[in-house]
């Protein structure tokens, strides 16, 4: 496990040991492609680094040999196009293979790689070119984003267009050795743009140490191994792309799996592709661990699979349990943001709890915080924060990129602060509650929306739910639920009065949904989050939305 050579233990009893002992060392003028890649590839030339198919049955499988010189290959390459060290790429690549390589020959040129999802459209594209001021763009033509990006470009000459087919060339006619190029530990080595739930896209910038923070997310999060296959589902466009298939997992040894698939994927389409590559570790948002419970499990074969993850967002108890059911796997839950690699999670010491996300990350000094910096007892929701005060924790972001306001207002008073909310129960697992945005304040009461979308998705006739919350002259806001109705259900007035119930039986009436909306679908950001923000926003216009239900629902208010 190449990971080890950062660490001053290759063993830990207790998570108290590895509190105290797995923050990885960090060497100077660190580069992953050079330090970690080019290594594994003279040591163990013919290791799988990449396993890759897509849903027309092509398949690929590079070594680490192979990665090596395909990387300088790039790399000669896209020097030859001008491209220098500290100069932003744009890369629209969805899940082609093509992407692993050129990440590495930009991280060995200095250059900045910027992903970047192939579901944006024109507009999306122009606002990352100018925010980036971004000179080079590389994309595989999935027929849709090489006209988008053509869009944006306009009659900007300055801007210059790779598509893969010229990769690819590249691959078989430029040599395969390359020059180091130095680089500083603090250099910026990748930036990503935040999924823009609440504003306008951010860009985090991440420095050459970032990869070393994956140690934490890989092998004591993920607990991979020499030997695994790990599949997660994320598009080369976003952060959880670092997070899973990459950095972490080529450092703990792993082969990394990748499904390339054109369109929307199915139940079927994930569980064929888990049991004909044997994948023995998988992780993925909670979006596709419900697709999968819906499907007949049992129908595929899932022996190699020993290992599964969910993030993204917080997972719901009744997902845990019929995943157990079916796999008897225990789904693992991990928490952190673009910003950061994991830094809560279920590790390998605790049991983990439905639900919660667990205990910090080694290095990482979690502390939940009122609005007035003031740390808050147990059971008390707060802001999560990151203390700086003693160290900082390797894989944090090092700001947002050409945005000093920005950065400010995330770093203050010693803390990183993450906008998100969670409370800690008396065991120290960590419990989230949302956004602060997201918070419901109802007659003087604060409600986190994930515990009532919980209670809510344990009734048979839910499939989908977001709860947020809406104007009301008496109480402030109200709880009201958006619900996808699974098969078979219709929406009437008696099954909004039965989900109501279910509520109040499971938990404080203040919580329950005063109004109940039934929708086709949900809105989605093109990373698959719930869209509360937008939700709540469309409710806003609807003045009357209130007045109909207000007097319906036998409620009182309890102090």
């Amino acid at each position: 496990m190449f990971a080890l050579r950062f660490l001053r233990k290759n063993k830990f009893d207790n998570y108290n040991d590895y509190i105290e002992n797995a923050a990885p060392d960090i060497p100077e003028n660190f580069n992953f492609a050079y330090d970690v890649i080019d290594v594994i590839a003279d040591e163990t030339p013919e290791k799988t680094a990449l396993l890759w198919t897509n849903d027309k049955g092509e398949k690929k499988s590079i070594s680490f040999r192979a990665l090596s010189k395909m990387s300088n290959a790039a790399a000669n390459f896209l020097a030859a196009r001008g491209i220098r060290r500290g100069d932003t790429v744009l890369l629209f690549m969805r899940r082609r293979w093509e992407y692993w390589v050129l990440m590495m020959a930009i991280h060995k040129l200095g250059a900045i790689p910027i992903p970047s999802t192939n579901q944006l459209r024109a507009e999306d594209i122009k606002y990352r070119i100018d925010a980036a001021d971004a000179r080079t763009i590389i994309a595989f033509d999935d027929g849709h984003i090489i006209n988008e990006i053509r869009n944006a470009i306009g009659t900007d000459d300055k801007i210059q267009l790779i598509d893969t087919d010229e990769i690819d060339a590249a691959l078989e006619s430029y040599p395969d050795e390359f020059a180091r190029v130095p680089n500083e530990n603090t250099d910026t080595m990748v930036v990503y743009f935040t999924s823009g739930t609440t504003d306008l896209p951010k860009m985090v910038a991440h420095n050459y140490t970032y990869p070393l923070g994956h140690i934490n997310t890989a092998i004591f999060w993920q607990q991979l191994r020499d030997g695994d296959i790990h599949f997660t589902l994320s598009e080369s466009g976003w952060a959880k792309c670092s997070w899973g298939k990459m950095y972490g997992q080529w450092l703990a040894g792993a082969t990394v799996f990748v499904f390339d698939f054109s369109d929307r994927f199915t139940a079927h389409d994930l569980l064929t592709a888990i049991s004909e590559n044997h994948i023995t570790s998988f992780c993925a948002p909670p979006t596709a661990y419900k697709m999968l419970i819906h499907a007949d499990m049992s129908k595929y074969d899932l022996s190699a699979l020993k290992k599964a993850e969910i993030a993204g967002e917080a997972l719901n108890p009744e997902v845990y349990e019929r995943f157990l059911q079916a796999t008897g796997i225990k789904l693992r839950e991990g928490f952190g943001q673009t910003e950061t690699c994991v830094m809560l999670f279920n590790n390998e010491w605790i049991e983990p709890k439905p639900g919660s996300m667990g205990m910090p990350a080694a290095g990482w000094d979690v502390q939940l915080l009122d609005e007035r910096g003031r740390p808050v007892p147990d059971g008390t929701v707060g802001e999560i924060c990151i203390s700086l005060k003693r160290r900082r924790p390797v894989g944090l972001f090092q700001g947002y990129h050409k945005n000093e306001k920005q950065t400010a207002a995330a770093y203050r008073d010693g803390l990183y602060h993450t906008g998100d909310v969670a409370y800690r129960d008396n065991d120290g697992y960590f419990w989230f509650v949302g956004r602060n945005d997201d918070l419901i304040k109802t007659s003087g009461y604060r409600v986190s929306p994930f515990e009532v979308e919980s209670v809510l998705t344990e009734h048979p006739a839910v499939r989908e739910v977001a709860v947020t919350g809406v104007p009301d002259t008496a109480r402030g806001m109200a709880v009201k639920a958006t619900i996808v109705l699974n098969k078979y259900f219709q929406p009437t007035d008696v099954l909004s009065r039965q989900l109501q119930d279910h509520v109040k039986s499971r938990t404080a009436p203040y919580k329950c949904p005063r109004i109940i909306e039934f929708v086709d679908s949900l809105p989605m950001t093109i990373s698959g989050k719930i869209r509360r923000a937008l939700i709540r926003t469309l409710d806003s216009a609807k003045t009357s939305i209130i007045e109909p239900v207000k007097d319906t629902l036998g409620l009182k208010e309890e102090k």
